[in-house]
């Protein structure tokens, strides 16, 4: 993963503490902004950089909980990481259940930290690709989407130009022209491409010691 890529969003009103999670960043080489709280956070243009959200659960104003929410609605997709000196089950289960990547207590390990940023980066790039797949999807004509539905569910070019109505030599074009919107060179690539959307667009034919973030002190 290229980290000088990804940009790092923390959200914290604890100014000596958002300073320390971003030394450690950026001597991890992550581009870090820092935003005192979830209203700066929402009013503050952000570009389609990939990258996640570090956000502290307790804040004056908007907690959280609902700068999460906020999110959800407003269809941003950044993935969250949840950190709180005092949260209970509850709190901890709903910010998972609403999409967190992970919900950590302060203060922070390092390592732990690091590595729950670079899950959310994974998942990140993760709905960056599916997104852009979903795109090159709907610019499939409706003929190419029910040859690539056929192609998929394991049928041969010869079935689906029967069950189409069409010759067998057109489905060989309109399998290529797919293979090629959708930047696939083999069936089990549009089969994996498929496996990200079926869900949403594709129809269907039928640990040791490791130091610690704490306000007011630098990261290790």
């Amino acid at each position: 993963m290229n980290s000088t890529t990804s940009i790092v969003h923390v959200v914290d009103d604890d100014e000596s503490y958002r300073t320390a999670l971003q030394r450690l960043l950026k001597a991890a080489g992550y581009q870090t902004r820092a935003y005192a709280s979830a209203g700066e956070f929402l009013i503050t243009q952000r570009d389609s950089a990939r990258g996640c959200v570090v956000l502290d659960l307790h804040m004056p104003g908007p907690n959280g909980l609902e700068l999460q929410e906020a999110l959800s609605i407003r269809g941003e997709k950044l993935p969250i990481i949840f950190i709180s000196g005092y949260a209970t089950v509850p709190v901890s289960v709903s910010a998972m259940k609403a999409g967190a990547v992970d919900f950590l207590t302060k203060p922070v390990e390092r390592e732990v930290l690091l590595g729950a940023i670079e899950a959310a980066m994974t998942r990140a790039e993760e709905i960056r690709s599916t997104e852009e797949t979903s795109r090159q999807y709907h610019g499939l004509t409706q003929r190419e989407r029910e040859v690539l539905a056929g192609v998929v569910e394991g049928k041969m070019n010869k079935t689906i130009a029967a069950e189409l109505g069409i010759a067998e030599r057109t489905v060989k074009a309109h399998r290529a022209n797919v293979m090629q919107k959708l930047n696939a060179n083999s069936v089990p690539e549009l089969v994996q491409i498929s496996g990200r959307l079926k869900n949403s667009v594709i129809p269907s034919n039928s640990s040791g010691a490791q130091s610690e973030i704490r306000p007011g002190a630098s990261p290790a």
